[in-house]
């Protein structure tokens, strides 16, 4: 079993609401909270219309140094700390690999994949690639990868150094446990302090866009709707509490 420290998972209530909330709405959110870039460049999706929302578990690659790392792949297992994110894998949790952008390593293949959906994963995230991609893709796992390699993960530069430390993946620092969203638009990192107050202004947001946006619909101005103008504040408000209303009280 693996040594390793094992990540402080967020509160079930804060997953459960952030489900609903796009990775694009948490993303301009966070920009207007001086988080100016929590999108990941680089992994993107290969599932598309999933979502996921979930605790990261961390993988850092390093590039490889003869003195500092041996193979060993099948002579000792234990030796690929690649194996050791996913023994601490619980339901829902998503695997954040910093990869180094490379793309001719593969991180996981089919069999990692495999146990990694048996343990009840939400996704993985990779800034590099994935291989056996005809057998992973039966899986049908969420995956927001750079790309797709037939090399296996030590085969060229890089080796995996450390499991569950804050990393950097696809230029954005990913603390273990931090809150990932992912969707079509991409990959975001949440986190844990600042989630509820994203998710409190988040259906605020929602609220003043689906007014607005049932308004621009109907040829409505957008200088007055998008975004919302003090002077439509209180047409928003009675459509609001219409809204609020259940029909005939």
């Amino acid at each position: 079993m693996s040594e390793t420290l094992d990540i402080q998972r967020p509160a079930k209530e804060l997953i459960a609401a952030l489900k609903d909330v796009g990775a694009a709405t948490i993303a301009g959110t966070l920009g207007h909270m001086g988080f100016r870039n929590p999108h990941m460049v680089g992994p993107v999706s290969q599932s598309r219309g999933k979502t996921i929302v979930g605790p990261a578990l961390t993988l850092q690659f390093m590039p490889q140094r003869p003195d500092l790392f041996s193979e060993g792949e099948y002579a000792d297992p234990e030796t690929q700390l690649h194996r050791h994110v996913l023994y601490h894998v619980q339901e829902g949790d998503v695997v954040v690999v910093d990869a180094r952008g490379d793309m001719s390593s593969g991180v996981f293949g089919d069999m990692m994949s495999t146990y990694f959906k048996g343990r009840g994963g939400a996704g993985i995230v990779i800034d590099g690639c994935m291989r056996d991609r005809p057998n992973v893709e039966k899986l049908d796992l969420s995956l927001w990868l750079r790309g797709w390699t037939p090399n296996y993960h030590v085969q060229t530069s890089i080796y995996p150094n450390a499991v569950n430390v804050p990393i950097a993946c696809g230029g954005v620092t990913v603390i273990p446990g931090d809150i990932i969203v992912a969707d079509d638009d991409g990959v975001v990192v949440l986190p844990v302090a600042m989630a509820a107050r994203v998710i409190e202004e988040s259906q605020s947001h929602h609220e003043w866009e689906e007014f607005s946006r049932s308004k621009l619909m109907a040829g409505g101005s957008l200088q007055r709707y998008y975004p919302l103008h003090d002077d439509a504040r209180a047409e928003y408000e009675e459509w609001r509490e219409r809204a609020r209303t259940p029909q005939g009280l």
